[in-house]
């Protein structure tokens, strides 16, 4: 699948809470921008070695923007502080998608669940769920009451939306999402690692859809050598232990699209035409893993001896 990969504008930027900033970006002839659903997220390149991913929190239906928000995170590795300290109303960044991973499907019920700058992607998608009538209410934790973002345009939805600053309420009531994760009811989840796992301890696997900002450790198969055949190409390549798919394809001289490198972000998904691969990523759901179609080749390996990729 061919991404679009253009360079944008920052038309705007606003802080949205305390330490999150957004910005809107726009074509610079303004030329309409790809259709996105709730859930989708962009690469954006900074600058040398430095992309990063971002959900898309606003509008699907508006053509002429796109707009994401940014965490300052002091302990980060510097994408974050780029943005809050060097992006300006008219810089050029360089972005490709979207593509989404955490796309919203229909229900009757929803639950939904955000901590922090996981009110993002979650955005959209309340949204979305209004518009197509459905029964939902959003739980949005985070430090302190000014530590949420977005809460102005949250107040339109009136109780189906509790904020829930730690400091003045403790930690989530995450009881009353599990009792009702049942019955048509689906829950979405975004937001730090511990809060999806509490999340997770508690909801059946096949009503809850989560997306994460950092890998979990997965179960593996193994890290011993295995083979690669390229269906493209028709070139066979060997994965040492201890090196990727990625790394090895990478210095082989196949040109392959990637950013995170753990796993996260969706960016290296590569269909997979025979074999069984070993999933590492944080990406995929327990079906897409069961059907084995694509793989993430940045963490992922092999089930066995040999694979087949679609490179």
């Amino acid at each position: 699948m061919t991404l679009y990969e253009s360079e944008l504008v920052v038309h705007s930027r606003e802080v949205v809470a305390d330490g999150v900033l957004a910005l809107t970006l726009r074509h610079p002839s303004g030329e309409p921008l790809p259709d996105w659903e709730p859930g989708a997220h962009i690469d954006v390149v900074l600058g040398p070695g430095l992309e990063r991913q971002y959900s898309l929190c606003g509008d699907p239906a508006d053509r002429a923007s796109w707009r994401i928000a940014v965490l300052r995170e002091p302990a980060g590795r510097g994408g974050s502080a780029h943005v809050h300290e060097r992006l300006a109303p008219g810089d050029s960044v360089l972005v490709r998608g979207p593509r989404n991973h955490f796309r919203l499907e229909p229900a009757p019920r929803y639950r939904f669940v955000a901590g922090g700058i996981g009110i993002t992607p979650v955005l959209p998608m309340l949204a979305a769920a209004e518009a197509a009538g459905a029964d939902w209410t959003l739980l949005y934790g985070g430090r302190t009451r000014n530590s949420l973002a977005f809460i102005g345009e949250l107040a339109r939805y009136g109780d189906r939306v509790t904020l829930a600053p730690q400091d003045e309420t403790g930690l989530l009531d995450l009881a009353s999402v599990a009792v009702d994760a049942g019955d048509g009811t689906l829950v979405y989840c975004c937001g730090p690692g511990p809060l999806l796992d509490a999340v997770e301890a508690r909801c059946p696997a096949s009503v809850l859809r989560v997306e994460r900002f950092r890998p979990t450790v997965q179960a593996t198969g193994g890290d011993g050598e295995f083979e690669v055949e390229l269906a493209l190409s028709g070139r066979t390549l060997t994965v040492p232990a201890g090196v990727s798919v990625l790394d090895t394809v990478r210095a082989a001289g196949v040109e392959v699209l990637f950013s995170c490198a753990e796993g996260t972000c969706g960016t290296c998904e590569t269909d997979v035409l025979e074999g069984t691969p070993d999933h590492r990523d944080s990406v995929l759901t327990d079906a897409e893993r069961e059907a084995g179609e694509t793989m993430l080749i940045c963490v992922s390996r092999c089930r066995g001896k040999r694979l087949v990729l679609g490179l």
